[in-house]
């Protein structure tokens, strides 16, 4: 049982290691805040990372993402994976990664599974293999180490311990990953973001060598990407079949920096501007959604505003709510509800969303 630092209220439903209550997040924002990037730096130090986006006045600038570092000498940014040694860039580049891979026999359990080719009618024939779920045939699961968020629920922290080795993958590693039974590959992490000149570019020499089949680019991310990379990333999904799915994870920006460490508004921004594009490719989806139903923080009224905007882009929009799983900094809360789903998926199709779900179901308490 968690308390409150702002309003010392106890319930199982603030976390210990944040100490903040949903009331106290939306109620009283700039103390909230000031205590959630407390939290936030004092954990990401515990990894060697900065506390907060660098912000050096003659230091090297870092565009790729909303945190636009500007890394000071000897100093690394947001991410973990660039270093300003001496006025020059030392980390990851367009050509090498810090990143691993697996083949993840389809259909699979993704986020799009239930709208995508790989695990539905949707694109046969043009971009599936089978008139329905692609049995026989694989995904390859690119899996990025470093995010350019510090989410305290992450289901996926464990990337943070490969973040600093000295240890790198060409692209030309990538591009050999693929063989005869990948349909797809996704990339997810941790998040594409500040590695996307890398991972497009293996993106375009894997379509360049497999010209004339089925092979689908696909990217799981949080969104927070620049505009100009975004374009090439969403040319890579929208001409193969593939699909961007956008981790919205929250609407009220102070509840999204208490969570995440970073504002929302360049995910929000790019998601409106993705939904522009799917008129191009109204099928299989090319845009689409998922919310995390945090307990005690990501609440019916939260997927409700998420839903709202969602709706007023596009309702056919796929929108998939996720059963949260305690992990990381939040291992202390519990498992999604059946009741807390039932309600943010009823606040979702009222909000007026066409296909909505609630995914990962097994994990509901």
């Amino acid at each position: 049982m968690g308390t409150c630092r702002i309003c010392r209220k106890k319930s199982p439903l603030i976390s210990k290691e944040l100490e903040l209550c949903l009331d106290c997040i939306r109620g009283q924002p700039e103390e909230a805040r000031d205590i959630a990037l407390e939290v936030h730096a004092r954990i990401r130090s515990e990894w060697g990372l900065p506390g907060e986006a660098p912000r050096h006045e003659d230091g090297i600038t870092c565009d790729l993402c909303v945190n636009c570092c500007q890394i000071g000498d000897g100093g690394w940014g947001y991410c973990g994976l660039r270093q300003n040694a001496r006025g020059k860039v030392e980390g990851v580049s367009a050509t090498k990664g810090k990143l691993s891979w697996y083949y993840d026999p389809l259909p699979t359990n993704c986020v799009a599974d239930w709208v995508c080719p790989a695990g539905s009618r949707c694109g046969y024939p043009r971009y599936s293999y089978s008139e329905g779920p692609e049995y026989g045939y694989n995904n390859l699961a690119v899996f990025p180490h470093a995010c350019t968020f510090h989410c305290l629920y992450c289901q996926n922290w464990h990337f943070r311990y490969h973040t600093f080795e000295d240890q790198y993958e060409p692209v030309e590693s990538l591009v050999r990953a693929v063989n005869e039974e990948t349909a797809c590959i996704c990339y997810f992490g941790g998040d594409p973001s500040p590695q996307l000149p890398y991972l497009l570019r293996a993106s375009r020499t894997m379509r360049e060598r497999n010209e004339g089949r089925i092979l689908r680019i696909c990217w799981e991310t949080n969104g927070a990407m620049s505009k100009r990379l975004l374009e090439d990333v969403a040319e890579s999904a929208l001409t193969s079949g593939g699909c961007i799915k956008f981790d919205l994870k929250a609407w009220d920006e102070t509840l999204h920096i208490t969570l995440a460490g970073v504002t929302n508004r360049r995910t929000l921004e790019n998601f409106e501007w993705l939904a522009a594009w799917i008129s191009s490719r109204p099928e299989p989806p090319f845009l689409i959604a998922s919310t995390l139903m945090v307990p005690g923080y990501i609440d019916a009224q939260e997927v409700e505003r998420i839903a709202e905007f969602i709706e007023s882009l596009n309702p056919e929009i796929p929108y998939s709510l996720l059963a949260f799983h305690p992990d990381y900094k939040m291992a202390d809360l519990a498992v999604t509800s059946r009741k807390q789903a039932q309600e943010c998926l009823e606040a979702a199709r009222l909000a007026g969303l066409r296909r909505v779900r609630v995914g990962n179901i097994h994990l509901l308490s």
